[in-house]
């Protein structure tokens, strides 16, 4: 086949012209790119799209936003509150909310937004560190259980059963006696006692997950099984960890609320939430009612927000899930 006089041949540009064409080409940005026939889709991280599905969850997203404030303020009381902690004033007036207290006056005088803030410093601490360390007790045992099976699940699994026979209040309640009231205390106590529900999940999670190819060829590469645990397994279960323990964080706020509603969490000088509510418990129904109110307020806030947060990102990670 030739040519025709009209009809001339392509002109062929080498291969380093071509290099030279593409470097000079300026950079677009994302907002800048459009929709072109036969372009190449843009992968995106997994963390993008957990991310940018937590954000379409409008509850879990106002939540976040209500807990940050929460614990920005009680963590950062020093600067927040307006009167120092613990300013008894016993000839002071016991007066409702207003202007100058914003939460009103307690029985000693003190400005009780001042001491709701410090309050929720225990209660935070004990039910942000009972989560954390209830997860990663509850995953170390779930996965060593379902990754190895036979002798050493059984034995875990019957551990992890012992534990769940034994009512968690009452060992806080010896503990408490014997090695005092204090804060570190009752958060090993309420951890020791909550990781069980963590393991038996990461457990079931992991007898499917070691079955699979990715694992497989993990294994078959001659990885070792902390590898395929930490860098395989773990990233594909990290949804029902993370939801586990944010519920986790609701339940030990809680439980310490009410042992120290009890009598048997914190003790004076300190207080959180449920002590307070302790204190006031002979206020219902009169005019010095507002005492119970605002501590029971700020449970109710943290724990809704908590779980809101949990639904969120149990959304987020659920690839199956609507949005």
């Amino acid at each position: 086949m030739t040519l025709s006089d009209e009809e001339t041949a392509p002109e062929l540009i080498p291969i380093d012209k071509i290099e030279e064409i593409i470097e000079e080409m300026p950079e677009a940005d994302e907002g800048d790119l459009e929709l072109v026939a036969g372009a190449e889709p843009v992968a995106r991280s997994q963390f993008r799209l957990v991310t940018r599905r937590f954000f379409r969850h409008k509850a879990a997203v106002i939540s976040l936003f209500f807990l940050t404030v929460v614990l920005v303020m009680c963590f950062g009381a020093s600067w927040v509150a307006p009167f120092p902690r613990n300013k008894i004033d016993l000839l002071a007036e016991i007066v409702g909310p207003g202007r100058d207290h914003l939460f009103g006056v307690d029985q000693l005088g003190r400005d009780y937004f001042t001491e709701i803030l410090y309050a929720g410093q225990v209660s935070l601490k004990i039910g942000i560190a009972v989560g954390l360390i209830s997860t990663v007790i509850g995953f170390a045992a779930g996965a060593i259980a379902g990754y190895f099976g036979g002798a050493i699940d059984n034995a875990l699994m019957r551990f992890t059963d012992l534990f769940l026979l034994i009512p968690g209040l009452a060992i806080l309640a010896v503990a408490l006696k014997y090695f005092g009231y204090k804060d570190l205390t009752i958060i090993l106590v309420l951890a020791g006692v909550a990781w069980m529900s963590v393991a038996r999940v990461v457990r079931s999670q992991v007898l499917s997950l070691r079955e699979k190819e990715f694992v497989e060829a993990a294994r078959a590469s001659g990885a070792s099984s902390r590898r395929i645990i930490l860098r395989h397994i773990l990233p594909n279960m990290l949804g029902p960890i993370m939801v586990n323990a944010t519920l986790g964080i609701a339940a030990a706020i809680i439980v310490e609320a009410t042992l120290s509603f009890l009598g048997f969490g914190i003790q004076p000088p300190k207080s959180s939430w449920g002590k307070m509510l302790s204190d006031a418990e002979g206020q219902i129904g009169g005019k010095s009612a507002y005492l119970l109110y605002f501590p029971g307020l700020m449970l109710l806030i943290v724990v809704l927000c908590v779980n809101f947060i949990g639904d969120g990102l149990r959304d987020a990670f659920d690839p199956q899930a609507k949005h």
